[in-house]
């Protein structure tokens, strides 16, 4: 039978992988199902494949067995190769001939540093190509029973990092209530408790529901439904840790009546 993919590839309905460049590439949130088609073939014909921490070992079961593997994860508190190293060796493996494949978990433009890699590759002159994927806070949010969006709850959404670049770089907690909007935090969980009474003391009511997803879209996801007022208390008491979403407003409410019958890891 022949491969479907090899098949679209020879037709020319896949993008070819040339030597000498890099591909930028969101794995999604963890379900290798969730995996483009785009992604898969790069798996398959990459030279090597510099992947984060949040890429599923379900995901990484897909490259080509002679694809060098090399470990570039970032996590929070934990010692972490520097940014510039990374983007440095995706330019020296780009430089060698390799098909090099940048692999992040969910969507390298959102939270993901692939702006920061896209701009450094471009000054080096190395071509590359964008392959986007699905993100945590949308993807593991559906999972999890969540809508990001609503007819009846909410016309937008805002997606916010828990991390700043700059420690020190203020928000204006009120101003993000006034929108109305729900807020999904990605990296969230540090400060958790500080972002939370920043929210109430810019006017949400501490009775706003929280939903935060662990392990979004994995056998090992879980889900809290809480409020601002207790989800710190909540999630240290459950063992809620990273990585995790966290999803404020109105749209985690509907989860109680979504979840019930959705089929998959809802629960």
């Amino acid at each position: 039978m022949t491969d479907p993919l090899a098949a679209l590839a020879a037709a020319g309905a896949l993008p070819p992988f040339a030597p000498g460049t890099v591909w930028l590439c969101g794995a999604g949130p963890g379900d290798p199902g969730l995996l483009t088609l785009h992604a898969l073939h790069a798996l398959r014909t990459a030279d090597v494949i510099v992947f984060d921490a949040l890429v599923s070992d379900g995901v990484m079961a897909f490259a080509g067995n002679d694809a060098a593997r090399e470990f570039a994860g970032k996590r929070g508190g934990k010692l972490s190769p520097k940014q510039g190293d990374i983007t440095d060796r995706l330019i020296e493996l780009a430089r060698d001939g390799k098909r090099v494949l940048r692999l992040k978990g969910g969507d390298p433009f959102v939270f993901g540093r692939g702006g920061e890699e896209a701009l450094d590759l471009t000054r080096a002159g190395v071509p590359f190509r964008i392959i986007p994927g699905v993100t945590a806070g949308i993807g593991g949010l559906a999972y999890a029973g969540i809508p990001a969006t609503t007819r009846d709850t909410n016309t937008g959404v805002i997606l916010m990092t828990g991390h700043l670049a700059k420690a020190d770089a203020p928000r204006d907690w009120a101003a993000i209530a006034r929108t109305g909007l729900p807020v999904i935090l990605y990296m969230g969980m540090t400060h958790l408790a500080d972002i939370a009474a920043g929210l109430i003391a810019g006017g949400l009511s501490p009775d706003t529901p929280v939903g935060i997803v662990s392990d979004a879209t994995t056998p090992r996801q879980r889900v809290l439904e809480t409020t601002l007022a207790t989800a710190r208390a909540d999630a240290d008491r459950d063992g809620f840790k990273s990585p995790a979403i966290v999803a404020v407003g109105s749209i985690v409410a509907l989860r109680r009546h979504l979840a019930e019958g959705m089929i998959g890891v809802a629960p």
